[in-house]
């Protein structure tokens, strides 16, 4: 049955941006992504839909991933899912669905019913769509918080894990991302001035200000406050960095920021490499299965895949004419963009 509606929009609603992603006629025309600090409640939906685009909040056929329904202003996962569902059902224009992943889509009214398979299932999302052009692959979509590690078998999302939980224990989902990572959760101790140094356990810096010293820091990828409330400038930056050692930025010359920076940056790349490494081990993955990249992160991509031997290509790509936006803003919203595209090829016939 063909949509009464001429567009559709993916959503990725999360619980530190929301992603969405215009589709018509079977393209996708535009992604972006604000910030949303929704575990301030559901209400900071409502600055966070205002500041999208206004293609967003037209009417259409919405097809809407989540990852906010763990954020701890909900009692559990399923009031989380019920809450979140519910303010797409009353905010967004036209018709609006519910990916589940396993289950399919389903009505706002009836996600809590099946919580378990609407819950953090957006990468389910990116899987499956990923499996209609790469049969045999390794997913990896490395965002701001988390990375996701999806084998494709046979053309459909083969992970172990569903839940969170079961993915955190099957390597499948790496809690480390290109922005919000603290750099103290990648090493206790850290090389500086000929020294292996003890670090400071506090917040002061995270991976947004190391990938920012090395110049490798996507534009617009971090859309949150920085650990001290103030600058993102690189010299901000640095002194965020410095205060990890114990030190002011002006205790060390200039090289010393971006030499510290790299051992975080290497130290996060090592995550990546043994979880993904694990996963090639899989007997039901060919030897020579590529890895398919998206999200903020992946530029770190090609080195993952130089480490591990594998070709790699970024899912924007693959995707071919189906793209006519801004491929780096559409690869950083791919959940979005696999629901909506999925959504809006599940209502042609």
């Amino acid at each position: 049955m063909r949509s009464p509606f001429p567009k559709t929009i993916g959503w990725d609603l999360g619980g530190v941006h929301v992603k969405a992603a215009l589709v018509e006629d079977g393209r996708v025309l535009a992604a972006a992504q604000v910030p949303c600090p929704l575990w301030q409640g559901v209400k900071a939906l409502d600055p966070a839909l205002a500041a999208l685009p206004d293609w967003a909040r037209g009417e259409a056929a919405h097809a809407v991933t989540m990852t906010g329904e763990l954020t701890d202003c909900f009692a559990d996962r399923r009031d989380g899912v019920a809450a979140l569902s519910g303010w797409a059902g009353a905010h967004l224009t036209g018709a609006v669905r519910i990916y589940a992943g396993r289950s399919g889509f389903v009505a706002p009214e009836a996600a809590a019913d099946v919580a378990a398979d609407v819950a953090s299932a957006n990468w389910h999302a990116t899987a499956a769509l990923t499996g209609r052009i790469a049969p045999d692959a390794l997913l990896i979509d490395i965002g701001s918080t988390t990375a996701d590690l999806i084998p494709i078998v046979g053309g459909r999302p083969a992970a172990s894990g569903y839940s969170d939980a079961e993915r955190l224990a099957s390597s499948e989902l790496v809690y480390t991302g290109i922005v919000r990572t603290p750099v103290i959760a990648l090493d206790d101790h850290a090389p500086f001035a000929g020294r292996r140094t003890r670090l400071m356990t506090e917040t002061f810096a995270h991976m947004a200000d190391v990938y920012r010293i090395l110049g490798l820091l996507p534009e617009g990828a971090d859309q949150q406050t920085s650990g001290d409330r103030k600058g993102k400038s690189v010299a901000e930056s640095e002194t965020r960095l410095a205060r990890i050692v114990g030190r002011d930025r002006a205790e060390a010359q200039a090289a010393a920021w971006p030499a510290l920076a790299a051992h975080f940056a290497e130290a996060q790349l090592r995550l990546l490499h043994d979880a993904a490494a694990l996963l090639l081990t899989r007997p039901d993955l060919p030897t020579q299965a590529p890895l398919i990249l998206c999200g903020a992160g992946a530029f770190l991509g090609p080195r993952l895949a130089e480490r591990l031997g594998r070709p790699s290509s970024l899912l924007v790509s693959l995707l071919g004419d189906r793209i006519a936006g801004a491929r780096d803003a559409i690869s950083t919203c791919g959940p979005a963009v696999a629901a909506g595209l999925i959504a809006a090829e599940e209502t042609v016939a």
